[in-house]
């Protein structure tokens, strides 16, 4: 099973679950535990490979529904019947399965730096790792995507947080991680041509270029359950550039929903 951690708060029956992205690990939210374990019960996770969860065995070929049937495998041991999901980068995606698959299970989506189509500029970047990810150290290729992904002064503190999280990861794994890149165009055009009947918070950085502009076609795609809120000066990791900002807009969500 995967790592988690709770945060409990006894004097609410809601619950928040926090879904990191590819190389990072549940600390990256370290910003949000104070201002939502006022309002909710907490739950974080480490996906496989990833934080503490970087001792699971595992020889299968990772697929999205498998890593999201792994989340659902935590909810059921803690007897969470719903909850909230709050996602960054891939970890959007992951919560965007988890709702195709087991809709019952989740009451809202909050989804930061939100993946849900590849530009031609990251399609090339999925090529070059593809191509390199047996020859090349991980690291230095996740160096490289996350300054492509982040390139800007301000964003120094999201591409430093990330790589020092790839750190505890190894090899075998992040090769493991890579290969869903191979799934991914076909699996977002699903979600893209598909509106689902759960409310869905988009929050993304202005500066995020690679991912913006298809998340503004997304939600106008989906005007019934989708809203979008944009941060100013801020790149792809919202949550840790402008937490202030993303913990205000996201849980101020949160109480609307009903």
């Amino acid at each position: 099973m995967l790592n988690y951690t709770i945060f409990p708060n006894n004097n609410s029956e809601q619950w928040i679950t926090f879904v990191h992205g590819a190389g990072g690990s549940s600390s990256i939210f370290f910003r949000q535990i104070r201002d939502f374990q006022k309002h909710a019960n907490l739950l974080l996770l480490d996906l496989r490979g990833h934080g503490d969860s970087n001792k699971l065995e595992a020889n299968e070929r990772y697929t999205f529904p498998l890593l999201a049937h792994d989340i659902i495998l935590v909810l059921e041991h803690l007897q969470i019947k719903k909850t909230h999901f709050v996602g960054i980068s891939l970890g959007t995606i992951l919560i965007r399965q988890l709702a195709e698959d087991f809709p019952e299970k989740v009451a809202s989506m909050i989804l930061g730096g939100a993946i849900f189509k590849m530009n031609f500029r990251s399609q090339i970047l999925m090529r070059l790792g593809m191509a390199l990810r047996f020859v090349m150290p991980y690291l230095w290729l996740y160096r490289l995507f996350a300054y492509i992904i982040m390139p800007r002064k301000n964003h120094t503190a999201s591409r430093l947080l990330f790589v020092n999280e790839a750190k505890k990861m190894n090899q075998k794994e992040f090769i493991k991680w890579f290969e869903l890149t191979t799934q991914i165009n076909l699996i977002l055009r699903k979600f893209r041509a598909q509106e689902l009947n759960i409310p869905t918070f988009y929050i993304m950085g202005q500066e995020d270029y690679m991912f913006l502009p298809s998340i503004k076609k997304v939600v106008a795609d989906h005007a019934q359950s989708a809203k979008l809120f944009v941060i100013s000066n801020c790149g792809h990791v919202v949550n840790v550039e402008k937490a202030e900002v993303f913990n205000t807009e996201v849980i101020a969500f949160i109480k609307s929903v009903k």
